[in-house]
C-alpha cells in the first residue's frame, strides 16, 4: 500500500477490503446514535489489524452547549497504554472555542447551520489516513455534568493483507496556555496606532524559543503534518508578528526554520483573511476587524511541504513580536512518527479548557 499520489492512483485496483464501524441501530430501528453517560468512557471501536483508519465521521446533540470541550477523543494503536490521539473532540475537527462553524480543507470539513454559536449541531469529518499494524482503539470521555444525548458515528476503514514498514502512525495533541506570558503585560505594542515606532530594546528581541508558545515537542522519527491554533485576544490590538521555529533533532539556535511572522506562517499577508483553503486559512472569527479583537481559529497543514526528523522535533511560534502579547492559545497538533512516543501532559480538567466569556 502507497499513500502517494492518491488521484493517480483512484483507477488503479484496490488490494484492500472496505469496513465500516457505526452508531446505527441494529434493531432496524432509526435510533441511530449512542448515548455516553457523564464520566463514561465509551469505546467506539475496537479494530484488529493490519489496516488503516480512512475516514471519521462525528456529529453530536448534547445539553451542554460545551460539549467541543468536555468530550476528549483518544486513539490508541496497537495495545498502547497511553494515547497517541489525545484532543477535545471539536478540536480535533479544526472547531476552536468550543464553536460551531463550516469550514474545510485537505484534513478536515465541518457543517453547521450555526456561524460560530457555541453548543449548535454540526457535522465534522476527518481524512487523515491513519495506519495501524495489530489494533485499533477509538474511544471518547464524557467529561460533562450531562450525559450526551446522541452521539452519531462512522468509522470507515480498511483492512490490508500488510502495512509498509516505513508507514508511521498519526499523533495528535491538545494544549493551551491560558493566558501566554508576555513582557508587555497588557496589550501589546502592536495595540498602538503608532506601532511602527516601536522601540527594539533588550525586550524586542528573541534568539531562542524558551518563551515562545510551544506547538509540539516529540521523540522519535516522524513528520510534522500541521496545527490548527485557537486565539483569544484578552487585550486589543493585532495578536500576530510571532515567528515560528523548527528544531530538528536537537539542534541550538538558529533553528531549521524560522518564520516572519504569525500570519506567514499560516500563509497569509497583512493580518489574516477570512477564508478556509485546503493547506492554511482562517477558519472562523468572532468579528471582522483586521484581527484586532475577538475569538480567532486559524490552521495551517504541511502536505506538500512535511518536516521530518530523526531523533526529536520542537515547534513553537511566538505570541506576539518576540513574545509581547498575553493572549489565551490553544491548539490541536498533527505528527507521524514511530512509536513508542513520548507520554502526552495530561489533558487540562474541564475548568481549564472552557473558553473565555
Amino acid at each position: 500500500m502507497s499513500f502517494e499520489g492518491l488521484l493517480h492512483s483512484l483507477p488503479n485496483a484496490k488490494n484492500f477490503s472496505a469496513r465500516r464501524i457505526s452508531s446505527y441501530d441494529v434493531s432496524g430501528g432509526n435510533g441511530d446514535a449512542w448515548p455516553i453517560q457523564p464520566g463514561e468512557t465509551k469505546v467506539l471501536a475496537e479494530i484488529d489489524g493490519p489496516g488503516v483508519i480512512s475516514h471519521i465521521w462525528f456529529t453530536i446533540s448534547s445539553p451542554d452547549k460545551h460539549h467541543l470541550r468536555k468530550l476528549i477523543l483518544r486513539i490508541y494503536w496497537d495495545g498502547e497504554s497511553n494515547p497517541s490521539v489525545d484532543s477535545p473532540v471539536g478540536d480535533f475537527f479544526g472547531l476552536g472555542h468550543s464553536r460551531s462553524y463550516s469550514y474545510q480543507c485537505a484534513f478536515f470539513n465541518t457543517s453547521s447551520h450555526g456561524n460560530g454559536q457555541v453548543g449548535s449541531g454540526c457535522a465534522m469529518n476527518c481524512w487523515l489516513p491513519m495506519p495501524f499494524r495489530k489494533h485499533a482503539r477509538l474511544e471518547i470521555v464524557n467529561e460533562q455534568a450531562e450525559p450526551v444525548r446522541s452521539f452519531y458515528f462512522y468509522i470507515d476503514h480498511q483492512l490490508h493483507k500488510a502495512i509498509d514498514d516505513d508507514a508511521l502512525y498519526l499523533h495528535a495533541k491538545w494544549r493551551r496556555d491560558n493566558p501566554c506570558e508576555g513582557w508587555k503585560g497588557k496589550g501589546s505594542v502592536w495595540a498602538s496606532p503608532e506601532w511602527h515606532k516601536r522601540e527594539a530594546g533588550p525586550e524586542g528581541k528573541n534568539l531562542s524559543d524558551k518563551n515562545n508558545y510551544l506547538i509540539l515537542d516529540a521523540e522519535g522519527r516522524g513528520h510534522y503534518v500541521g496545527v490548527n491554533m485557537s486565539i483569544d485576544h484578552l487585550y486589543k490590538g493585532w495578536y500576530g508578528e510571532g515567528d515560528d521555529m523548527f528544531f530538528v533533532d536537537g539542534e541550538s539556535w538558529p533553528p531549521s526554520l524560522h518564520g516572519t511572522g504569525t500570519e506567514d506562517y499560516f500563509a497569509h499577508a497583512w493580518g489574516m483573511q477570512a477564508n478556509a483553503h485546503l493547506y492554511n486559512g482562517q477558519s472562523w472569527a468572532e468579528l471582522e476587524d483586521f484581527n484586532h479583537w475577538g475569538k480567532v481559529c486559524v490552521y495551517r497543514y504541511h502536505v506538500m511541504d512535511p518536516v521530518p526528523f530523526t531523533k526529536k522535533l520542537r515547534v513553537s511560534i511566538e505570541h506576539g513580536h518576540a513574545n509581547d502579547r498575553s493572549d489565551d492559545y490553544s491548539s490541536c497538533v498533527y505528527w507521524y512518527q514511530t512509536e513508542p512516543h513520548k507520554e502526552f501532559a495530561p489533558m487540562p480538567p474541564v475548568e481549564a479548557r472552557l473558553p473565555n466569556i
